[in-house]
């Protein structure tokens, strides 16, 4: 199977999880092409100064990479610096939140599978 950029589809969340302005999200696979074993794997945007609120993951672990940006982490409370190449495990049980901070979109592949 093969997928082009211009067929991924995409939704702007609002104050995502309590969170600050827009955030985008390509979704690169669906639930049923990841044989349901997850929810997401796609490609994130944050615009400078928006946010994704703090929030925890219960029955299911989220990973961040980060592939443009820079990114501000509420990783369990312990807030973090994050750049290009870093990445954040969110494991079952645990919260977090993202908030672009750099001087270009913050820009994320993110991937949420089930415990």
């Amino acid at each position: 199977m093969i997928k082009l950029n211009s067929e991924y589809p995409v939704d702007k969340k609002e104050n995502m999880r309590g969170g600050d302005g827009i955030v985008e999200i390509k979704h690169l696979l669906t639930q049923s092409e990841m044989y349901d074993k997850g929810r997401l794997f796609a490609k994130i945007t944050v615009e400078q100064g928006d946010s994704v609120g703090f929030h925890v993951h219960e029955k299911e672990m989220e990973a961040f990479y980060i592939i443009g940006g820079k990114a501000e982490i509420s990783d369990n409370g312990e807030t973090v610096l994050l750049s290009v190449g870093d990445t954040i495990l969110t494991k079952a049980g645990e919260g977090h939140s993202v908030k672009s901070v750099g001087d270009a979109p913050l820009e994320m592949i993110a991937l949420i599978l089930f415990e």
